[in-house]
Parts: structure tokens; C-alpha cells; sequence
């Protein structure tokens, strides 16, 4: 029995997470079912603690906008949990005071890297990677696997060299993010945090770092920041500048490789790859929670009415923006892909002011690889069923474990 300011809440049956899903890019029945019966739910996490799981678009968005809701906690000890992710759906951040403050500060740093004109300067050294991926790729082996050989490492290169960090540490850096993403093993995750957090300090310290990427820039005037601090931003970044990624890749090439007609249609029309691009981001998000559970975790700063649901303040809030995307009184015929689709206004990098700084760098990177990915190979085909694919179940970003194709 658990207890709140107006006293016992007797033990119910609650849905656990995660739920089951049959197929990467088909919805958790037990989802839909929850979807079917209203917005917002009482759901139990896989670490056994009690949460609000937002389904509807226009919750999800309202409160992605609002004020009412904190990535942080006033009690961080006694937060309810959506992981055993160090990072991530785990223990919430010990700066609750400063949350605000601290993310406004944040963004202003990420501008120096990912602003549009930042970005103008980034796309030909990531066409560049994409094409030696692209070229290592046709030499493999086939059956290959487009997620370890593309997926993973591109977005690993990208933001390596954003950050300074030197190829030759690259490995080491996904290994330890691999760890991070743990949603089930805590001391695992917890360790992996902590060395990659620990190696970037030592690049810092010892000045191994670029001198043009943002750890030498965090150490250089006007920050001014200690190697110690940096780490932390450093491995932040490193995690979710490409773990988001990797999954989005994973999805989206799986999306147009079951979709034939429609890849056609970007081959003959590729000006049409931005709208397709979004597409993927949307109708992909289904899948991609699927490691800790669904939903974005947040705690209610106040008691909250969320479509008639009293939520009280502390309480773990999950945003589930894969189910807002998949809503069908927003999107007509939601579970369709359709690159031709007039409106698009999903959440999968939220909204407002908990929208994704990284958004455009995820977004170009994505565009970088199809571009050159369809007509560099016109006759790419799935190697298996695709009932045989599966989704990364212990890690909390979810994911393809493996995309085999060939040609």
C-alpha cells in the first residue's frame, strides 16, 4: 500500500511495462488497448514503481509545452523510477531548483554547435562519413547488417567530432554508451557512466580533445568550465546525441524498405525526402521506447488535471509520444506510411520548451544517409522476414538489434 498527502492508496492491478510488442513497427496491443480507453493511465515501470502514462496527442503536447512538468525531483531518493538507467529513466538529476535555468543555459551551449549555420558547415563532412560508410557497406559481406555497419556508427562519428573526441576513442565511447543504455542492470549502467565520464575528463585534463570541438570550447573562455563538469555535458551528449539517432536510422530504413512503392516514388522525386524523413520520425517513434517502457519520464511539479485526472505533485509522468504520434484524431490513418502526408505535426522530439535542441542535427543526419543511401543502392532488400526482427528489449533508447539486408 502506498501513501500520498490525502492518505492510503489501497494496491490495484496496474498494466506493467514494457508492454509486449509482436513486431518493431507494430504497436503493443496492451498500447493500443490503454489508447482505446482514454488518455492518460495508471501503469506500473519495470522498476515496480507506480506512473502516469500519457497517450493523447493533445495531452502529450499541452504538457510537453507547459510548466508543469520537470525532468527533475525535489526528492530524488524517493522518485518513482521508469528505469534502472543511470542516465536516463533512472534517478532524476539533484538540480531541481535550477532545472530551468540550467536547460536555458544548455541550449545557448548547443548553439555553438548545432546553430543553422553551424549546421551549413557540418552537412559535407557528414556526407563525407556517409559515403565511407556507404562505400565499406557494398564491400561487406551480404547478407550485411545496415545497423551496426550504418546506424550505429554514424551517429557515434557525428557527434565524436562535435565534441572533440579522437577517432581512435570512438570504440571505447560506444562500448560505454552501450552499457549506459542498460534499462534492466543498474550498477552496469551506472559504471558505464561513470568511465565515460571519467575518459572524457582525461581528454579534457590533458588536453587531448579538438581545439574546434565543444569540450576545448567548455574549457576555453567564456565558460571556463572545470574538465569535471565538462565530462558530465560531454557524456550527456554523448549518449543522447546517438543513441535517438541510431534507433531513428534503424526505423526509418525499415520503413522504406517494407514500403517499396513509396522508396520508388524518393528515387524518381527526391525533393520529397524531407517529407519523408519526417514521416519516418513519426510513424517510427511506435518502437522506439520499447527498451525501459514507454514514455518520456517527467515528474508533476503541482498537482495537475490532466483530461480530468487529477495528478498530484512528485508523481512520474511518461509522455508517450509514440502513441500521440500514432493518435487518429490527429493523423488520418496513423499507422499508415505516407511520405505524402499534408500535415506531420508530430511530437517525437517534443515541443516547446522541452523540445530537442538536437532535433535539426538528427534531422540532417537522416537526410545526409538516404540521400545517398536509395539511389547508391536502388535494389536494397530485407534478408529476412520481417517478422524476424527484433527490438532491443534491455536497452532504454529500444532499437533494431539488427537490420539484414542485401542487394
Amino acid at each position: 500500500m502506498t501513501e500520498d498527502a490525502e492518505g492510503p492508496r489501497c494496491p490495484v492491478s496496474l498494466p506493467e511495462m514494457p508492454f509486449a510488442q509482436p513486431y518493431p513497427l507494430q504497436p503493443a496491443p496492451q498500447l493500443c488497448a490503454l489508447q482505446d480507453s482514454g488518455p492518460i493511465h495508471r501503469v506500473r515501470t519495470r522498476t515496480g514503481d507506480e506512473a502516469w502514462l500519457v497517450t493523447g496527442y493533445e495531452q502529450v503536447r499541452e504538457l510537453y509545452g507547459g510548466e508543469g512538468l520537470a525532468r527533475t525531483h525535489p526528492r530524488p531518493d524517493r522518485a518513482a523510477r521508469l528505469t534502472a538507467s543511470a542516465l536516463f529513466g533512472g534517478r532524476p538529476r539533484e538540480n531541481f531548483a535550477r532545472e530551468d535555468a540550467d536547460r536555458a543555459w544548455f541550449k545557448e551551449v548547443l548553439r555553438t554547435v548545432i546553430s543553422p549555420p553551424q549546421l551549413r558547415e557540418v552537412r559535407p563532412w557528414v556526407d563525407e562519413m556517409v559515403t565511407g560508410l556507404l562505400d565499406e557497406l557494398e564491400a561487406a559481406p551480404r547478407p550485411a547488417d545496415l545497423v551496426s555497419r550504418v546506424a550505429v556508427p554514424l551517429p557515434t562519428m557525428v557527434i565524436c567530432r562535435l565534441l572533440g573526441v579522437p577517432l581512435p576513442d570512438l570504440p571505447r565511447c560506444m562500448e560505454l554508451s552501450e552499457a549506459i543504455a542498460s534499462a534492466g542492470d543498474e550498477q552496469r549502467s551506472a559504471t558505464g557512466l561513470a568511465e565515460l565520464t571519467e575518459h572524457l575528463r582525461a581528454l579534457v585534463a590533458e588536453r587531448r580533445a579538438d581545439p574546434d570541438g565543444l569540450l576545448a570550447r567548455l574549457r576555453a573562455a567564456p565558460y571556463r568550465l572545470n574538465p569535471s563538469i565538462i565530462a558530465h555535458i560531454g557524456a550527456s551528449l554523448m549518449f543522447t546525441g546517438h543513441h535517438t539517432t541510431v534507433v531513428a536510422i534503424g526505423y526509418g530504413a525499415l520503413l522504406l524498405l517494407t514500403h517499396p512503392k513509396q522508396r520508388q516514388a524518393l528515387l524518381e522525386d527526391p525533393s520529397r525526402l524531407p517529407a519523408a524523413v519526417e514521416e519516418c520520425l513519426r510513424i517510427g517513434n511506435v518502437g522506439v521506447n520499447t527498451g525501459g517502457g514507454n514514455g518520456i519520464p517527467t515528474y508533476a511539479r503541482a498537482d495537475l488535471d490532466v483530461a480530468g485526472t487529477r495528478v498530484r505533485a512528485g508523481e512520474l509522468v511518461l509522455l508517450d509520444t509514440g502513441a500521440a504520434n500514432h493518435d487518429g484524431g490527429v493523423f488520418a490513418g496513423a499507422y499508415d506510411f505516407d511520405i505524402d502526408r499534408p500535415a506531420n505535426p508530430h511530437l517525437t522530439f517534443g515541443h516547446g520548451r522541452h523540445y530537442c535542441p538536437g532535433a535539426p542535427l538528427a534531422r540532417l543526419e537522416m537526410l545526409a544517409l538516404f540521400t545517398q543511401l536509395l539511389p547508391r543502392f536502388p535494389d536494397l532488400r530485407l534478408a529476412v522476414e520481417p517478422a524476424q526482427l527484433r527490438s532491443h528489449g534491455e536497452q532504454i533508447t529500444g532499437g533494431l538489434e539488427a537490420l539484414p539486408v542485401t542487394w
